[in-house]
């Protein structure tokens, strides 16, 4: 029985992904990247948008893609939401960069801006990347506030929970400071 008891106790330690996401209470890295909302890009700057209030940070793994895409729309359905509370959404893959533009208007639904980060400097910068497969990054998202504290992190490669937990960080963030 013990034996059984250990074998089970390895084998979770060893399921723990390779790449662990940055903790709670971190300080996340500061980031410049060409980005694109509604079709349009620009630079977007994470110090430039903590100026504003906190910002929900989703790595996912290439535009178009089924679960990609129902994330986006989540997000897109939601983005009004988080801007009421002050928070900036913004998306990023290293998955088919040369397709954000189109997938910020699309299936982001002109909502939100997305990011292309090719070489992949701020999804390892995150600890991000895919482990099964390194060119692209996890699904992974963060909530970081205005003083770069990370304030929650999620990774799932199921959409379906991304969302909700940024919405939940976020509100905890404003009860918090107004």
């Amino acid at each position: 029985m013990k034996r059984i008891l250990g074998a089970a106790l390895l084998a979770s330690v060893f399921a723990i992904p390779a790449n662990a996401a940055l903790t709670v209470g971190a300080k996340a890295p500061d980031f410049d990247l060409k980005a694109a909302k509604a079709g349009k890009p620009f630079d977007f700057s994470l110090a430039a948008a903590l100026k504003k209030g906190p910002v929900v940070l989703y790595f996912f793994p290439a535009a178009f893609t089924p679960g990609c895409t129902v994330e986006a729309h989540e997000f897109a359905e939601a983005t009004d939401q988080f801007a009421a509370m002050g928070a900036t959404v913004i998306g990023v893959t290293s998955g088919n960069p040369d397709r954000v533009t189109e997938f910020s208007s699309v299936e982001c639904r002109n909502k939100f801006a997305v990011a292309a980060d090719a070489d992949q400097k701020v999804i390892k910068a995150y600890d991000a990347v895919l482990t099964k497969a390194p060119q692209y990054s996890d699904r992974t998202s963060y909530v970081i506030a205005p003083d770069h504290t990370v304030l929650m992190v999620y990774t799932d490669l199921n959409p379906d929970k991304h969302v909700d937990m940024a919405m939940d960080a976020v509100k905890k963030w404003k009860d918090a400071h107004h």
